[in-house]
């Protein structure tokens, strides 16, 4: 029997239980696993990394000036790399492609903050990333605007598929079962702390609880009794049909004047932009995009990139695909990971924007703050960093926050 499938009931035990089946989620599961506890992901859709991980673009990178960030994206692009290796699936491939990420602007106030940036990255290990003139940015990729005045470029980052990735962790989590179309409905809690979360389809007794719930975090969360300092903001992304004018060379390309964003996927592209004016929302299981956002999205990355300016109208509705997702952030921009004080045995992982291109490195982290491997003071994105008020500035060029 596949270790992936909708059960007929969950009585049973377990070491662990991971609530949400997001690619953060599935990564916990793989290294709770690997550390030998029987563990059960449950996940309220009928498919794995069918949420906010489908409606990504897909993308890592190590250019962070936040120290746990910058940690966790290391660590996590080590694993993108090293893929087949690490699950123990000889040849598994995840189409990993270093196309490069390049942060650019016109606002000539942004070309010391753009440099003190890139100083920022190359102070945490990130030595190969590179600060860029507008002049060095128009010799390597000539389709850049005159007005583009500075960036910041590290050609080894880049993207994968994430849906590749989630599968890959889940087939070799020896020791995890995943339950679809299977709904967290209450998690129980004794003098000992966590003793069982109540689904749809049973009771699953368990010590062990991780949040993973991505943009249901907060729901799940208040289960425990625990009250997370997070929001939820949908975002959007639109997938481009293949056109002869797209440079598949191009690296994932961000104009951090307006948050607009596009790279190269299959002939055509993935593009979107932050929306400021986008308000904060509820949990939803079914986002849905704005009939307008393409248009939207293809003004604002037109402006550092016109070559979209030209070839607009050689679109027609067919061709643009939106998807809609949701961000979560914490005040510091941050995951918030490990034990809640308050209710032992409960776990986060959860409050991400970057949620895709971590969640290797944060699974891990994660799994060793339960085995004892880690202990929690040694986490810098504890829960109780806001009341200890050691949570650090956040500094990220794009962060996709208001």
């Amino acid at each position: 029997m596949s270790k992936i499938y909708v059960p007929d009931t969950v009585d049973r035990t377990a070491d662990a239980v991971v609530i949400g089946g997001g690619i953060v989620g599935v990564a916990t599961a793989f290294w709770l696993s690997k550390a030998g506890l029987e563990t059960i992901l449950v996940e309220i859709r009928d498919g794995l990394s069918t949420l906010t991980t489908a409606a990504s673009i897909e993308s890592f990178r190590a250019q962070f000036t936040e120290p746990a960030m910058a940690a966790l994206a290391k660590e996590s692009i080590e694993v993108w790399e090293n893929f087949a290796e690490v699950i123990g699936i000889p040849d598994y491939r995840i189409n990993l492609r270093h196309g490069g990420y390049l942060f650019i602007s016109k606002d000539e106030n942004k070309f010391e903050e753009i440099k003190k940036t890139v100083e920022g990255y190359h102070a945490l290990g990130v030595v190969d990333s590179e600060f860029w003139t507008g002049e060095d940015v128009r010799a390597h990729y000539p389709w850049a605007s005159p007005k583009v005045i500075a960036g910041a470029f590290r050609a080894k980052d880049g993207w994968f598929s994430a849906h590749e990735a989630t599968q890959g962790l889940a087939k070799a989590s020896q020791q995890a079962q995943f339950f679809l179309e299977t709904e967290a409905q209450d998690i129980l809690v004794d003098s000992q702390g966590v003793s069982a979360v109540v689904t749809n389809r049973g009771t699953i007794s368990t010590r062990t609880v991780v949040n993973a719930a991505g943009p249901f975090a907060i729901k799940v969360a208040e289960m425990a009794e625990v009250k997370l300092p997070v929001f939820q903001v949908r975002r959007q992304r639109v997938f481009v049909a293949p056109h002869a004018r797209i440079p598949q060379d191009a690296p994932l390309t961000i104009d951090i004047d307006n948050d607009s964003y596009w790279r190269p996927e299959t002939g055509g592209a993935l593009m979107g932009w932050h929306d400021p004016d986008e308000p904060k929302s509820e949990p939803m299981r079914k986002p849905l995009g704005d009939y307008e956002f393409p248009a939207y999205t293809f003004d604002k990355v037109g402006v550092l990139t016109p070559f979209w300016n030209e070839i607009i109208g050689d679109f027609k509705k067919p061709d643009l695909i939106v998807h809609a997702g949701q961000y979560v952030h914490a005040p510091d921009d941050q995951p918030i990971l490990g034990p809640v004080e308050t209710v032992p045995g409960f776990f986060l992982n959860c409050a991400y924007w970057p949620g895709v291109m971590l969640s290797p490195a944060a699974g891990r982290w994660t799994a060793d703050m339960i085995t004892g491997r880690m202990k929690p003071e040694e986490n810098p994105l504890r829960l109780s960093r806001f009341d200890e008020g050691v949570s650090v500035a956040p500094g990220a060029l794009l962060r996709g926050r208001h």
